[in-house]
């Protein structure tokens, strides 16, 4: 089996070809291939298929082998492998979550999100004897937004991890994200990934979450730059209309690692 590794914000893959692969087959080998220093090693596994000319399907493991409807980061890596392969730079990719357009030009890749859903502001929730305000949003994924401060301050697997299995968030958990204001148009996030269990370099549904709930609450501007934990800035391009935020498009750099062949 011929593997490919593709990074994104520091946020890396393991991508596959789908050769119809069984979803219990999928699980294992990504619980098998994501453990790192033990194998190659990923944030995630990335099974894609071609269905036909600019249309593709992907799919993705985490790693602890759960399937996630999708990833932000992980889709940005599909769409630039599969521009590179098949030299075009416009193509759709069909998830759990939905359709998503992809736009590639040479390193950069920019993809329009789903519709996020199932928006709250201004939730609030107790662990660790204090009081947490938050928003919750789906942006394909659950995602829990955090305003703190100082993000140097914020242990965020301590944190993230006891939110992430709040029983608010039941059964299916969620991903957690703490975010800090740079200024109006800037901001800083560092995600708890449900799946990966940790912090990631970053996340690109967190990083989408992030900047909807930010222009929901406090700002104006159609573009936010999120500083990721990977010290990349990533984009996200948004329409806001009254209380409603549409069009989201996701933009960032993919870098092609390497590749190699399971024995």
């Amino acid at each position: 089996m011929r593997f490919y590794k593709l990074q994104a914000s520091g946020n890396d893959f393991i991508l596959i070809e789908d050769k119809l692969y069984s979803t219990t087959y999928l699980k294992k080998l990504a619980k098998k291939l994501c453990v790192r220093r033990l194998s190659v090693g990923a944030d995630g596994l990335l099974v894609v298929k071609r269905l036909n000319k600019d249309n593709f399907s992907m799919r993705i493991f985490n790693l602890d082998g759960s399937e996630a409807e999708m990833c932000g980061n992980g889709l940005r890596c599909v769409a630039f492998w599969i521009s590179k392969k098949n030299n075009i730079n416009k193509l759709t990719l069909h998830t759990k979550a939905g359709k998503i357009p992809a736009d590639i030009r040479g390193c950069y890749v920019k993809i329009k999100m789903i519709d996020s859903f199932d928006i709250k502001l201004n939730i609030s929730f107790k662990i660790l004897k204090k009081r947490w305000q938050a928003s919750y949003i789906n942006t394909g994924v659950p995602h829990t937004v955090l305003f703190v401060k100082s993000l140097d301050r914020i242990d965020v697997e301590e944190i993230g991890r006891k939110i992430r299995f709040h029983k608010r968030f039941a059964p299916w958990g969620t991903n957690v994200d703490f975010v800090e204001i740079i200024h109006k148009g800037k901001i800083k996030v560092r995600t708890y990934e449900r799946g990966v269990e940790k912090e990631t370099l970053s996340c690109g549904t967190g990083v989408t979450a992030s900047a909807i709930i930010f222009g929901l609450k406090y700002n104006g501007e159609k573009i936010v730059e999120v500083l990721t934990k990977s010290g990349e800035i990533l984009k996200v391009y948004f329409k806001k209309e009254n209380s409603k935020i549409n069009n989201v498009w996701f933009e960032g750099k993919v870098c092609y690692l390497y590749e190699g062949k399971l024995i």
